[in-house]
């Protein structure tokens, strides 16, 4: 469901909820309100103390007898907390023993790598907008190989934490937070966030998220084109004449893409991460990955006139700047079926990583 979120103010999110257990056992809990996130992978749900929804005690992962905290980056902000383990049901399908992490402003001292990298903090629920952020994106675990080095190489997501002292560790794939949908016992090669078109702007919109790339009868690939990706999850976009890397991204709320001063559409006055042309703009696009490639075609409304009236969270015309590549936002779904396989996974279109649509 794309709807205003648990905090009533989000514009273009969609939700869903996720059934969290301790490990083999049937004490669980339901938590609304988490947000798809095709562009990042684990679930990550916001603790009690952040104003969320999970009070479950689940079980702590550690190092050498220290808890084990991730800070987990994201274009908009990062997410400081534990790494803990659950069994986690969505809509029928089931994953055991998932490391997770628990968001939670409480634990231990935000080391200063994690706190100075640039962007904020959003370890609340007005921070976050959010109960949680479900990530079934392309590959497997939240960092990958990167993260189980030693040294600078290591880009500084996990921590072994004493008292308020943390230090970076190498952390071993298995150990990191993973993509759930991999861990299913079947319908585990890919998800689809299927979205059907929308008024603009609406107060909700109704979709589905089903698991798994041709393993029942709802989720055929059907004439999709198959878009494989790099290791980063990209591909490219063609606008006017240039190429720049792009992705694609539920959990991003609009068409962010390039700047001003290349596109020549303005930023709002009252919300300068996202654009404000006098007209709206309609705009083409092409995304192309190897020998395919298919035109996009898209608008851009006022930001600020779309925002004005609070009652409305749909925004199928949302765009702003993203200097030098594309993000590939909800808007883009609206309308489509986009078919997300997972790295290494077999589907009938191939071995993931891929976008399809």
């Amino acid at each position: 469901m794309v709807n205003s979120g648990p905090t009533g103010n989000y514009a273009n999110g969609i939700f869903t909820s996720v059934t969290v257990c301790m490990p083999s056992s049937s004490t669980c809990q339901t938590i609304n309100g988490v947000l798809v996130d095709t562009g990042s992978y684990g679930l990550r749900l916001l603790s009690s103390a952040g104003g969320g929804a999970l009070t479950l005690s689940l079980p702590q992962q550690t190092s050498g007898g220290n808890p084990i905290g991730e800070c987990a980056g994201f274009i908009s902000g990062f997410t400081w907390g534990p790494v803990k383990t659950a069994d986690i049901t969505i809509s029928g399908e089931h994953a055991s023993s998932v490391p997770l992490q628990v968001v939670d402003p409480t634990f231990s001292m935000v080391p200063a790598a994690c706190k100075n990298g640039g962007v904020p903090e959003n370890d609340t629920l007005q921070t976050l907008g959010a109960n949680g952020i479900l990530g079934v994106g392309p590959f497997a675990q939240d960092c990958g190989t990167q993260c189980t080095l030693t040294g600078t190489s290591n880009p500084g997501w996990y921590y072994s934490c004493a008292g308020n002292s943390c230090q970076v560790i190498p952390m071993p794939l298995a150990q990191q937070v993973q993509n759930p949908v991999p861990f299913f016992a079947t319908d585990n090669n890919g998800v689809i966030v299927e979205l059907p078109s929308s008024t603009n702007p609406a107060a909700t919109l109704s979709g589905s998220l089903v698991f798994g790339i041709g393993t029942q009868s709802n989720n055929s690939l059907g004439g999709a084109s198959i878009f494989p990706i790099d290791a980063d999850g990209e591909f490219s976009t063609s606008y006017k004449g240039q190429t720049y890397p792009a992705f694609v991204d539920s959990g991003s709320n609009a068409y962010f893409f390039l700047d001003s001063n290349t596109t020549g559409i303005p930023a709002c006055p009252d919300n300068s991460g996202f654009y404000c042309p006098a007209l709206t703009a309609n705009l083409s696009a092409t995304t192309a990955s190897g020998s395919v490639s298919k035109t996009i075609n898209f608008s851009v409304s006022n930001a600020d006139t779309l925002f004005s009236n609070s009652a409305n969270a749909v925004f199928n015309t949302l765009g702003g700047p993203n200097s030098g590549m594309f993000d590939w936002g909800l808007p883009f779904f609206f309308g489509r079926n986009v078919y997300n396989a997972i790295e290494s996974k077999s589907t009938p279109g191939g071995v993931g990583p891929y976008w399809a649509y």
